[in-house]
């Protein structure tokens, strides 16, 4: 059962006496207030968007979505109790970009367009070629993107699938690959699967290299380890949430290069324009002539995003996002009667294209210019946040708010790629690790009793960002505190309730839930043996490289060759005490080499598979030194996918 905020308007006096934290579920007066202001601003009653979100719907699925071994991976009515007006625990401007995202079904977008909508984070489009379907962002996981194809197919009419485009690097536009196709026919030529410029390396980089922290880290993010409800998660603001189940990745049968190009797919005319270096490192939008439709993929959605997600990845260009989505205007607009993207709804209308771009091209370019006209006059990182405001049209137009990236977020990520990570504070250029600080803080104000009756002090004020700080501070210092643990999670809640972004809202709230000690084993991994071999080799290797452990490594410097005979490639290992360096070839007189299928050493890496069965089998051999081998492989960490992170 889920659990329901409980509306208290005020902190209970006999509470407060006591010292003890509010239950969870509470909502103070302050964070009531501050909603209900929001509410007074903004106008909420607009009914466009939810005339456009509901526009062509065709069917809708029902009950669960199972995976292959019968877990959920997602639930179709999870959100239905966003059909209630917005309760005092959920900022209202959230709360209704949660009920737009929240609709769901099979949704004609023109005729020959189709859209699966509500059932993951992302979209899935499906276009009628000559042939069979040509899909675009199979979705995150395959059981939502089988069971859309599926609707699509008993709704529309049997296809086969003829083409897939992943439209970017992102696991939620590939993950799913599997539930629309197969490998079999993919090596039967059956299917044809087209990603932008880089489209492999960069799936690397995110995927593989550090996909471990990012997994943890989006687990925040995406409030994975919350329920759906009013004290819960809501929405992420880019879409409903994550669907559960195994990543998947089928390689490209073709990149594209970086140059805009017309190509042709089953019978359809694709304009292409790299938007490489924008949300993504790898990606393109394309235009549709005979639909005269557009396909903006994820650089213009329907909201501000992210210049620097909350989980980690590369920051991204916000001015050349802003030129590119002006190229994307000027290139198209005029001869757009309909816009789609890999996420939330399209928009109708040649007129209504055009200010939803320049809308879009303009939220970028406020934050790059204002953070650093700031940055200009001496401002620092925090101070840029705290006085970049937003522009004049984000008070109307609601896709270029702050549902998943906000505009504080977005102006300390672009003050990061001019300038670092240093914010030109002397103080902060070396400062103590965050526990010793913590505990020198502590005992600056006068021992953890009186520093966790200030920080109670500033939550009974509804100063929680301040109460925050100082109930952090404690928690790190004296972690074993609990008191301060409560303390701290019932501030973090009120600063979830009152965020507009998704994204703050579920880190906040899961923070508050770790606080209290929830448990889950659910861990958000891209590193699958699916995805793996997807991945060439020497990048596999470099992944590995980033695992080594000097501390743990015992046996002596050593040359060592992996030989795979299945896709005919060597890999030398330069091991020494404290660096492993990978490089393609061979080697003349290796210390060892192992000769293993690269699909069993996939299968090797993510446990799937033990080394001792395999050399019993004859499914792998070990020449030389067979120590120096273990060597590597002892010296490897193994990452941790649930590492603290407000905790110590």
């Amino acid at each position: 059962m889920k659990r329901t905020a409980r509306h208290l308007m005020a902190i209970p006096a006999a509470l407060a006496l006591a010292g003890n934290a509010p239950p969870a579920g509470t909502v103070t007066e302050e964070t009531a207030a501050h909603n209900r202001a929001v509410a007074e601003r903004l106008p909420l009653d607009d009914q466009s968007d939810f005339e456009d979100a509901r526009r062509g719907l065709l069917a809708q699925l029902e009950g669960d979505i199972l995976n292959a071994d019968g877990t959920v991976a997602w639930q179709v009515e999870a959100f239905d109790f966003l059909e209630s007006e917005p309760p005092a625990s959920v900022n209202p401007s959230l709360w209704r970009q949660s009920q737009l995202t929240a609709i769901h079904g099979l949704f004609e977008v023109v005729p020959g367009i189709y859209q699966l909508r509500g059932y993951d984070l992302s979209v899935m489009t499906l276009i009628a070629g000559e042939s069979g379907w040509i899909v675009i962002d199979p979705l995150l996981t395959p059981a939502p993107a089988k069971a859309g194809l599926e609707l699509a197919n008993r709704t529309l009419g049997e296809r086969p699938v003829v083409a897939v485009l992943y439209t970017h690097s992102h696991g939620d536009h590939f993950g799913g690959v599997l539930g629309v196709t197969t490998r079999e026919a993919l090596a039967a030529g059956e299917v044809e699967i087209i990603a932008p410029a880089g489209f492999t390396a960069e799936t690397v980089g995110e995927s593989v290299l550090a996909g471990p922290a990012m997994g943890r880290r989006a687990q925040y993010q995406f409030g994975s380890k919350l329920e759906e409800g009013p004290d819960g998660v809501v929405g992420v603001g880019l879409g409903p949430k994550l669907s559960t189940g195994s990543i998947g990745l089928l390689p490209p049968t073709r990149e594209l290069d970086d140059t805009s190009q017309t190509v042709e797919i089953d019978g359809v005319v694709f304009e292409f324009l790299d938007a490489g270096g924008t949300e993504a490192p790898s990606e393109f939008v394309f235009y549709l002539p005979q639909y005269r439709a557009l396909h903006t993929a994820e650089v213009a959605t329907r909201n501000f995003h992210n210049v620097l997600t909350p989980r980690g990845a590369l920051v991204r260009d916000s001015l050349k996002w802003s030129r590119t989505l002006d190229s994307i205007l000027t290139r198209f607009a005029d001869r757009s009667d309909v816009m789609l993207a890999s996420h939330h709804w399209p928009v109708w209308g040649g007129e209504e294209v055009r200010e939803k771009l320049r809308n879009q091209r303009d939220t970028y370019r406020f934050t790059h210019d204002q953070t650093l006209r700031l940055a200009n006059q001496g401002y620092t990182m925090d101070e840029i946040a705290e006085a970049i405001g937003e522009p004049d049209f984000a008070a109307s137009d609601f896709g270029t708010r702050g549902y998943y990236g906000t505009f504080e977020h977005n102006a300390k990520a672009v003050y990061q790629r001019y300038f670092g990570w240093w914010n030109a504070v002397p103080a902060d250029y070396d400062a103590l690790p965050k526990v010793e600080e913590a505990k020198r803080w502590v005992d600056a104000l006068g021992g953890g009793a009186a520093a966790l009756e200030k920080g109670r002090a500033a939550f009974e004020e509804g100063d929680y960002r301040w109460a925050a700080t100082l109930l952090q501070t404690l928690v790190f210092a004296e972690p074993e505190r609990d008191t301060a643990r409560e303390w701290l999670a019932a501030t973090y809640e009120q600063l979830g309730y009152q965020s507009e972004g998704g994204t703050w809202r579920n880190i906040y709230l899961s923070a508050a839930n770790d606080l209290r000690g929830s448990q889950s084993s659910e861990v958000l991994s891209s590193s699958t043996a699916s995805v793996l071999a997807a991945v060439p080799t020497i990048d596999l290797f470099d992944s590995l490289a980033a695992r080594f452990n000097p501390a743990m490594m015992r046996g002596q410097e050593a040359l060592l060759q992996f030989s795979f005979p299945d896709t005919e490639e060597s890999i030398v290992v330069d091991l020494r005490k404290s660096v492993m360096f990978p490089r393609l070839g061979t080697v003349e007189a290796p210390t060892a080499q192992l000769t293993i299928a690269r699909s069993d050493f996939n299968r090797l890496l993510v446990q799937e598979a033990d080394i001792q069965e395999l050399l019993g089998s004859g499914a792998a051999s070990v020449k030389g030194d067979p120590m120096a081998l273990l060597s590597l492989f002892q010296a490897l960490d193994r990452p941790n996918p649930q590492f603290d992170i407000v905790e110590p």
